[in-house]
């Protein structure tokens, strides 16, 4: 069951790169609006299925919201959001993988899937693997990159926390069933919609 559930993550993470890719190589501005859809389908997920604590949810995905609007999405940005969204989603896909094979000292009560291997390992290969995409890509390599990096990868670690602490409120397992045998959209891009925030703030300070 574990091997289908990392198939099946896998599998998602990759449809959502190449969508993402080919919507961005196409015309980066139309970004916005796949993001925009995703907001949508996560507050509808916590209007349909959180049946006893769905205000607080609603308003943080609010916020989160109006701090993603608040990005320029001009040519400028370009390779930093890239570079955000592969560190998110080397994150969570590494965190999965060495929590499920390693992992045995739970982290933290309100996720208790969330192991400290899994921590530690996503965040050493996720910090590595976004430094190489980031010399790949000719950033300047400094300590300015480094706070980047790190700052990305712990707010999208608090995002999955929040996330878990929502579901279990409302004594879910996943958000939804919208994707079928996978989880909901909101489980799916719990991280982003924390690191968002950051982004945002720190792109805001890059102009």
């Amino acid at each position: 069951m574990v091997y289908n559930n990392f198939i099946l993550r896998l599998l998602f993470s990759f449809l959502f790169i190449f969508i993402y890719l080919f919507i961005s190589l196409i015309n980066f501005g139309l970004v916005y609006y796949l993001i925009l859809a995703v907001y949508i389908l996560v507050l509808f997920e916590i209007y349909l299925y959180f049946k006893k604590f769905k205000l607080v949810p609603m308003i943080y995905i609010i916020i989160s919201l109006l701090f993603f609007i608040n990005i320029d999405f001009s040519i400028t940005n370009y390779y930093y959001f890239n570079l955000f969204i592969c560190i998110v989603i080397l994150f969570d896909i590494f965190c999965y993988i060495i929590g499920r094979t390693f992992g045995k000292k739970k982290l933290i009560k309100i996720s208790p899937n969330k192991t400290f291997e899994g921590f530690i390992g996503g965040f050493i290969i996720s910090f590595l693997l976004s430094f190489l995409i980031a010399f790949i890509f000719n950033f300047n390599i400094d300590v300015h990159l480094s706070v980047f990096i790190i700052l990305s990868i712990g707010f999208a670690f608090i995002g999955d926390l929040i996330e878990s602490f929502f579901k279990r409120k409302n004594n879910l397992k996943d958000s939804s069933d919208l994707i079928p045998g996978h989880g909901g959209v909101f489980d799916r891009f719990d991280s982003f919609l924390f690191a968002i925030i950051f982004y945002s703030v720190f792109i805001t300070f890059l102009k």
